[in-house]
């Protein structure tokens, strides 16, 4: 599966990219690049003869594959990879200017690799794009989610049976209770805000974490983009995929596969996709003054029905989320050139 490129893309002042390519490694394994690294020079050559970049950050191999076989993935002839940590956490170039670094498996361990892209590289914004489960009805497989707020919901705390409300909407157990609902003995839990530390500004705690509004904006001229329909030459969705704004995204260390808790993410917090990253790069980004973006393609029904399960569509909406990530960046480039003059 290729993406097919518009002409005026390669019109934007390319030496302004840094791509951030994740894949999973062992949460032990991350670790900040040392004043002593060997790799110091070379990393202090890609800052001085580029930069500041743009870090395009995935997290999964199908994510992953979907950059590498695509028309605009060029390896650096220079750099074609770095290696920075134990795991082979690699760093390249895009088109002679991208770069690319390695993911953690655990939420809080995302942000402190997304960190260490941060500390290495001049980065100017952060694009993130990657596949989600859905958890809005009217959201179809393929379609591409660009969310202007994110939060983490794997984080939360038991409370007491029959213990007062809390500030944050609960999940109570025994609404859930079959055949009919009930009382339950496993009480409620109450979601948590995180605390968000950020530059020159004083600790907050925080639940809805922002999408930078700039970044948003611009991705709102993307509404006509047309994405891939069909999985292959035998099977194509009924509807062609569209580009969605504006709606809300969870993040959490699990793999959601259950109807009633997707349901319950939908009705209480307005949540439409949910995935194991969003959350985690986008509070980074916000510690680090960064902006940042995300886009999320629709792979499946979270907790869906076993006809929908069975079709794997997550390289298709790998894909079409790459396709909105690379046309925005063209347009990001765009926006910076006119500002620049």
């Amino acid at each position: 599966m290729r993406v097919v490129v518009p002409r005026r893309m390669w019109a934007v002042h390319w030496e302004v990219m840094l791509v951030g390519l994740m894949v999973l490694v062992q949460v032990e394994r991350c670790m900040q690049l040392r004043a002593t690294h060997p790799m110091h020079g070379v990393v202090d050559s890609i800052n001085e003869n580029g930069g500041p970049y743009i870090g395009l950050v995935m997290a999964y191999p199908t994510e992953e594959l979907a950059l590498q076989s695509s028309a605009f993935f060029v390896p650096s002839s220079q750099i074609p990879g770095l290696t920075l940590l134990e795991e082979g956490s690699t760093l390249g170039q895009w088109d002679d200017r991208w770069c690319r670094c390695y993911l953690c498996d655990d939420w809080r361990a995302n942000g402190i690799t997304v960190q260490i892209l941060l500390d290495t590289f001049e980065i100017k914004a952060i694009v993130h794009y990657g596949t989600s489960g859905s958890a809005n009805d009217s959201l179809n497989l393929g379609d591409v989610s660009i969310p202007n707020y994110v939060a983490f919901t794997g984080s939360w705390k038991w409370k007491e049976f029959k213990s007062a409300e809390g500030i944050l909407t609960e999940l109570k157990f025994g609404a859930f209770n079959l055949p009919e609902k009930g009382e339950n003995l496993l009480a409620t839990i109450e979601f948590t805000p995180q605390q968000l530390y950020s530059v020159e500004k004083p600790m907050e705690e925080i639940f809805w974490l922002p999408i930078e509004p700039k970044l948003f904006n611009i991705s709102t001229k993307l509404q006509d983009i047309q994405l891939q329909q069909c999985v292959n030459e035998t099977y194509c969705l009924p509807e062609a995929p569209k580009v969605v704004y504006g709606l809300r995204g969870s993040t959490a260390d699990i793999y959601l596969d259950n109807a009633a808790y997707r349901e319950f993410l939908f009705k209480e917090f307005n949540v439409s996709t949910v995935d194991e990253e969003s959350a985690a790069i986008v509070m980074t980004s916000l510690s680090n003054g960064v902006p940042c973006i995300v886009f999320r393609g629709v792979s499946d029904l979270a907790g869906g029905d076993e006809k929908l399960s069975s079709t794997s569509l997550s390289s298709l909406a790998a894909v079409n989320a790459l396709s909105v990530a690379v046309d925005f960046i063209g347009l990001f480039g765009e926006e910076a050139v006119i500002n620049d003059q």
